[in-house]
C-alpha cells in the first residue's frame, strides 16, 4: 500500500518518470489492449488483462496511461456486468440484445482506448 505521507513512497509526478519507464508502460498498455480484444475469441485473456491492470496500476500514477488502465478496468467490470444481465435475460427473449450490446460497447472502448494510446493522449475518464 503506498503511503502519501512518505515522500519516497509516493508516486512520481509525470514529470518524474524516466523515459523507458513511460515507453515501458506504453507498451504494456498496448498489450493489455490486445488481450481484451483478444478475449472475444480467447475469454481467459480477459482474466490476464484485467490482472496485469490492478497488478502494474500503480506504477502508472502520474503517466497518461493512468486513465489508460482505469479505463481498461472499468471496461471490462461494466462489461462483465452487463454480459451476466444478457445471460440471464436469454429465458425472456432479450438477452441476445443484451450481449450484442455489449459486445458493441466493448469493441467501441477497445478502438477509442487504442487510438487515444496510439496519438499519445490520455482517457477522458471523468
Amino acid at each position: 500500500m503506498t503511503d502519501f505521507t512518505n515522500p519516497v513512497s509516493a508516486p512520481a509526478a509525470a514529470g518524474d518518470v524516466s523515459p523507458e519507464k513511460l515507453a515501458s508502460l506504453k507498451q504494456l498498455t498496448m498489450i493489455v489492449y490486445v488481450l481484451y480484444a483478444l478475449s472475444a475469441f480467447i475469454g481467459v485473456t480477459g482474466i490476464a488483462a484485467i490482472l496485469i491492470n490492478y497488478i502494474k496500476r500503480d506504477d502508472t500514477r502520474g503517466t497518461i496511461y493512468e486513465s489508460h488502465f482505469t479505463w481498461q478496468i472499468r471496461t471490462f467490470w461494466w462489461s462483465l456486468l452487463w454480459a451476466v444481465i444478457g445471460f440471464v435475460t436469454m429465458i425472456v427473449g432479450v438477452g441476445f440484445f443484451v450481449l450484442l450490446a455489449d459486445a458493441i460497447w466493448v469493441i467501441y472502448r477497445i478502438v477509442k482506448g487504442f487510438l487515444n494510446w496510439n496519438d499519445n493522449k490520455p482517457m477522458d475518464i471523468k
